[in-house]
């Protein structure tokens, strides 16, 4: 399909804009379970709080032993307690672990959830302007990324804020002198920390937008096989791919090392500290009295309060990964969704076979519809000028007609304008300047869903889904029985190749109906086209990948499946387009020539040079 460069969305990655909205977003898909975040909070504060009791418990017990005045029951004793200070702590980790999976499942299938359906309603100029893969990344790896931060970094960090504040409390009540030469090392282990979560940040974002950039490549490759083996391109396409791998490497290279040292760094700031606590300790207990039990207790807090920073440094990878996965999320949530109908708009309606306007009250514009509601599906387009971007016109003051019942056909060369016609009646881009009108109603007046369940396409390129025959043929029309499924089949002429498969209607296609033939998969394209029923039909190309006996059967369906539609064709096989009622000849997006067959062929202009050979389409 005709549109601007599809690697275009490629470039938007750079240092992230806002982290701390993005934050905030992410943990928006949380604010469903705060229930459950409660018993999480209730269980982390059981955990760090158990934690911090049970290390205290070793100051008496040490005391004791050391004094020689510890008895072996007060010393059972505390050794039980200390035993249900810890059972306490492992079971509510073992809770908090249990919901916070829960919870972290739950928020990442309303974020699939919310992106697939951002998805189904951005309109077609996204999807023709951005790679597929990369696409397809923000659903796979992106979203991945932010289910492992969810799942574990998020309860670090409220477990590691408390037991920081925990551990702090307690160290000023164990010893003040020693609390002050910890809070001397801390605010050093924080610069470190702070200046490689800088350089990783940055990183992490490359690292995202590339790996988005080689599944790109990689899912283009793997769809386009045939085409890469059939021009012997494969050695071109290794050393494209090695390209978009070195690139990702070198991105997961610098993002991996910073992520990867942040722990080595903070663990040996760390050992400084606890040296300096043991030193200082050790002087305070030979020269201040301070109780060899306190020591204990002491240096082991002082572990415990640099540990959540060291557990928290050592995720920053997966922070800084699930952040740069949310913004390119949240980046395709906010792209702009396809336009909302007018107030009034109008919409087409089928009741027992009769296709009719609907009018709603409010619309004063298209009243006297209401008055003859009978849709004849008459097409006129009224100056209509148009691009995929602006200062490149595609289309330039196009004027046709087509009556209820009309086929038109299109020619001309590649990039002429041709399919950029149809996409415009169906609503897939919106005209800058002139009309669209059907029956004499502005497109832009009629309901968008309604149009499109109106018009009939078949293209170029055939696309197939999981199923079996019978229900691909019925993705035309839902509602559409088993025999009105096999009539539309039999219009198509592939009524008699379905009946030779295995299983008939109830075959089974493989991966986007791999295992038919390029004209047994248009042949079923053909047939959803005509259970749709629709009074407008569009054929784009519709025969291109038949051979001619096959085409011979398709024209004579294609007959019969027009004889009561209006009907737009585009064709290369001038062949195909003889019995048109009128032939609109285009180049450089202008409609040169118009004419049924024989008019145009006694024009003798350029399709009587196409017809006759004395010229082909470039």
């Amino acid at each position: 399909m005709p549109g601007p460069g599809r690697n275009k969305g490629l470039r938007a990655f750079g240092k992230p804009k806002n982290t701390k909205k993005t934050i905030k977003r992410l943990f928006s898909y949380l604010e469903q379970d705060l229930g459950k975040l409660s018993v999480v909070l209730v269980c982390v504060i059981v955990t760090a709080v158990s934690s911090l009791a049970g290390s205290y418990m070793l100051r008496p017990v040490i005391n004791g032993l050391t004094s020689g005045q510890g008895s072996v029951a007060f010393l059972a004793r505390s050794v039980a307690v200390m035993l249900a200070i810890f059972a306490a702590g492992i079971v509510s980790q073992y809770l908090q672990a249990r919901i916070m999976i829960t919870v972290a499942q739950d928020a990442l299938q309303r974020l699939r959830g919310d992106l697939f359906h951002k998805t189904q309603k951005l309109p077609v100029r996204y999807f023709d302007s951005n790679n597929h893969g990369d696409i397809m990344s923000r659903f796979t790896n992106d979203v991945d990324a932010v289910g492992e931060m969810l799942n574990q970094t998020v309860v670090q960090i409220i477990s590691g804020v408390i037991s920081i504040a925990g551990t702090f409390s307690l160290m000023l009540y164990t010893n003040v002198y020693l609390t002050i030469v910890t809070l001397v090392v801390l605010p050093v282990m924080l610069k470190a920390a702070q200046g490689v979560a800088g350089r990783s940040r940055k990183y992490y974002k490359a690292q995202q937008a590339a790996l988005g950039e080689l599944n790109g490549y990689i899912e283009e490759m793997v769809s386009g096989q045939k085409v890469v083996k059939v021009f012997c391109h494969e050695d071109q396409a290794m050393e494209q791919f090695e390209q978009y791998n070195r690139a990702l490497k070198q991105k997961q290279i610098g993002a991996q090392f910073f992520g990867g040292i942040m722990g080595p760094v903070m663990g040996n700031m760390s050992q400084i500290n606890y040296t300096l606590t043991a030193v200082v300790g050790g002087i305070l207990c030979v020269l201040k009295g301070f109780d060899l039990g306190g020591l204990t207790v002491f240096v082991n807090y002082s572990r415990q309060f640099s540990r959540p920073i060291n557990e928290l440094s050592m995720q920053m990878n997966t922070i800084f990964s699930a952040l740069a996965g949310a913004e390119r999320v949240f980046a395709v949530m906010d792209e702009a969704e396809e336009a909302s109908d007018r107030p009034g708009a109008l919409s087409i309606e089928v009741n027992e076979g009769t296709w009719r306007w609907h009018v709603p009250e409010s619309n004063e514009k298209y009243a006297f519809k209401r008055e003859n509601p009978a849709f004849r599906a008459e097409i006129v387009l009224q100056d209509v000028t148009f691009g995929y971007e602006p200062g490149q016109t595609v289309l330039r003051h196009i004027t046709l007609y087509a009556k209820p019942g009309q086929k038109i056909a299109f020619v001309g060369s590649t990039g002429a304008g041709k399919t950029t016609i149809t996409n415009l009646i169906n609503r897939f881009y919106d005209i800058e300047s002139g009309c669209i009108s059907i029956d004499g109603v502005d497109i832009m007046d009629i309901r968008r869903d309604s149009l499109r369940q109106n018009v009939a396409m078949v293209l170029q390129d055939t696309h197939l889904f999981s199923g079996t025959v019978m229900e691909n043929i019925r993705y035309g029309r839902l509602d559409a029985t088993d025999e009105e499924v096999i009539a539309a089949a039999k219009t198509a002429s592939a009524h008699s190749f379905i009946m030779r498969l295995k299983h008939g209607y109830d075959t089974v296609l493989e991966g986007d109906g791999a295992n038919l033939s390029q004209g047994q998969r248009q042949l079923l394209n053909i047939a959803r086209a005509a259970v749709s029923k629709a009074p407008i039909l569009i054929l784009d190309e519709a025969t291109s990948s038949v051979d001619t006996r096959t085409e011979k059967q398709i024209e004579r369906g294609m007959d019969r499946l027009m004889a009561e539609r209006t009907t737009l064709v585009i064709a290369h096989r001038l062949s195909t387009v003889r019995n048109a009622n009128a032939i609109m000849v285009l180049e450089n997006g202008e409609i040169i020539e118009r004419g049924d067959h024989d008019v145009l062929l006694d024009l003798k202009g350029r399709y009587y040079k196409l017809y006759t050979g004395l010229s082909e389409l470039d």
